[in-house]
């Protein structure tokens, strides 16, 4: 599986509870594929691969955020088309305080 690229030396290290060394001097005495001369290297994940996962998480943020605020337009232009249509300003009218005597108001 190590030899096919199909788990790393870190992922053995952890299922079997050695070191990474052990694993190294494992492969170097009874690896078919890989001579006694021939060197394993072994790269963590590139900044290049992370940068492009960073890059691709942030278009998908900031097409949440295009859509986020499409809403947003939508909705304040209803509501303005609500207040021409009512004759009263809908925002002014909700978004003031509730009265003392209304149920919003009140303590119990």
């Amino acid at each position: 599986m190590l030899e096919d690229h199909q788990i790393t030396v870190k992922q053995l290290s952890r299922i079997y509870e050695v070191s990474e060394p052990a694993i190294y001097k494992w492969i170097r005495k009874y690896s078919n594929k890989i001579s006694k001369s021939e060197r394993i290297v072994v790269e963590k994940e590139s900044e290049g691969a992370k940068t492009i996962a960073l890059l691709q998480r942030l278009s998908t943020l900031e097409r949440v955020i295009g859509q986020k605020q499409l809403h947003i337009d939508y909705l304040e232009k209803v509501i303005e088309l609500g207040s021409e249509e009512a004759g009263i300003d809908i925002k002014k009218k909700f978004a003031s305080e509730p009265s003392v005597g209304s149920k919003r108001g009140a303590t119990n």
